[in-house]
C-alpha cells in the first residue's frame, strides 16, 4: 500500500469513528482532497464515495459510503475469471459492458496495422481478454492471420498459440511480435503454427508450448467466400459449400472445447453474407453449430462494420446498388461469446 493510500486509510477510519457528522464531513473532504492529487494513480471508486458520503445527510449515510471509500483501498473483491477488482468497479472506464460496440477507428498503436484484409480491430480481442483472463492465461486463435490477437495478448501479458493456413502471413505476424518484445516480457510466450486448424493436433500444441488449458479461444473466420484469402486446400475462404464451412467451424470449436479449462471463454467473431440477392445469416449459423459443441451462449454482442478496403472510396456506388437490389449493406458484424457447458 502506498504512503498516500495509508494516509487515506487512517482518515476514514478517525471519520468513521468520529461522533459528529460535520467533523466527519471535514475529515473526509480532507481525504478527497489527497486522493484528488494522486492524479494518474487516481482511486475513482475511492473519489465517489467519498463525494457521496460528504452530501449525504444523516450520520448513517455518511458512515455507508465512507466504508464503501475504505472497501476501495484495502479489499479486493475479483473472482478467477480476470484480474478486476471490483471493489474498485468505477476505474474500468475502459471496458465495454454493452452489447452494441462502436468502434470509430482501430488501433494502430505497438504492433497492430491495417495492411491485411482480413484482420480485425484490436480492440475486439482487448475488451474479450479483459474480461475474461487473467495475466498469464493462455489464449487460443485458431485463424491468428496477421496476429492481431497473439500482438494484444502480448501486450496485456498472456501467453498465446495461434495457427493459420497461411506461411506468408504468418511470418509477417511473427515479424511484428518480434519488433514489438520487450525484455521485460520474457515471460509471455507466443507461440505461432502454421497448419490447418480443422485438422491440426490440439493438443500436441498445448503441449509443445507448456500450457495445460487456454481459457480463451477467439474465432475469426473468413465469412466463408466474401473473400477469397488462398487456393490452398482447408482454407474456409474458398469452401465450396456452406454446409461444408458451417462443418468445419463445428469441428474447431470442438476441438477448442477439447483443451480449454472449465471456465473457459470461446469467442466467434463473424459476419453474414448476400448471395443471389438473398440474406444469408452466416453469423447465426455458425453459433448453432458451436451451441452443438458443449458450449453456451453468454452474450450476443453487435459491432459497428465500416466496411472492407474494397469498398473504400465507391460509397456512393454501393449506395446505388442498395437503393436499386432493394437491400441494405452491411454496417455490423457479430461477436458470439460462448462459455464451456
Amino acid at each position: 500500500m502506498s504512503s498516500d493510500s495509508e494516509k487515506i486509510s487512517e482518515k476514514i477510519e478517525i471519520a468513521l469513528h468520529s461522533p459528529d457528522v460535520f467533523e466527519k464531513k471535514n475529515i473526509l473532504g480532507e481525504v478527497l482532497s489527497i486522493a484528488l492529487e494522486a492524479h494518474q494513480d487516481i482511486n475513482m471508486t475511492l473519489v465517489d464515495n467519498l463525494e457521496h458520503s460528504i452530501g449525504a445527510r444523516s450520520s448513517e449515510r455518511v458512515d455507508h459510503y465512507a466504508r464503501k471509500a475504505l472497501d476501495s483501498i484495502n479489499k479486493i473483491k475479483n473472482n478467477r475469471i480476470n484480474d478486476l477488482n471490483l471493489a474498485r468497479w468505477k476505474d474500468y472506464d475502459e471496458i465495454i459492458t454493452d452489447s452494441l460496440w462502436i468502434m470509430e477507428r482501430r488501433d494502430r498503436t505497438k504492433g497492430h496495422d491495417a495492411s491485411y484484409w482480413g484482420n480485425f480491430v484490436p480492440q475486439i480481442p482487448h475488451q474479450l481478454m479483459l474480461r475474461y483472463t487473467r495475466k498469464g492465461d493462455w489464449i487460443l486463435d485458431p485463424f491468428v492471420g496477421s496476429g492481431t490477437s497473439a500482438i494484444e495478448a502480448y501486450r496485456m501479458e498472456r501467453n498465446a498459440i495461434g495457427i493459420d493456413l497461411n506461411p506468408t502471413i504468418l511470418s509477417s505476424a511473427n515479424a511484428k511480435l518480434e519488433a514489438i518484445r520487450e525484455e521485460k516480457m520474457d515471460n509471455v510466450k507466443i507461440s505461432l503454427h502454421n497448419g490447418d486448424s480443422s485438422m491440426i493436433d490440439y493438443e500436441k500444441l498445448l503441449e509443445n508450448a507448456g500450457c495445460r488449458k487456454i481459457k480463451l479461444a477467439i474465432l475469426h473466420p473468413p465469412y466463408h467466400d466474401i473473400i477469397k484469402f488462398s487456393e490452398t486446400e482447408g482454407d474456409l475462404s474458398i469452401c465450396p459449400d456452406q454446409d461444408i464451412f458451417l462443418e468445419k467451424i463445428g469441428v474447431i470449436a470442438e476441438k477448442c472445447n477439447k483443451v480449454m479449462s472449465e471456465d473457459g471463454h470461446l469467442a466467434l467473431v463473424i459476419g453474414d453474407k448476400y448471395e443471389n440477392g438473398r440474406w444469408i445469416p452466416l453469423g447465426f449459423l455458425s453459433m448453432n453449430e458451436i451451441l452443438k459443441k458443449g458450449f453456451y451462449l453468454k452474450s450476443i454482442i453487435v459491432k459497428n462494420y465500416e466496411g472492407t478496403k474494397g469498398k473504400r472510396g465507391s460509397e456512393e456506388l454501393w449506395r446505388y446498388r442498395s437503393l436499386a437490389g432493394g437491400y441494405y449493406l452491411f454496417k455490423h458484424e457479430y461477436i458470439f461469446l460462448f462459455t464451456k457447458k
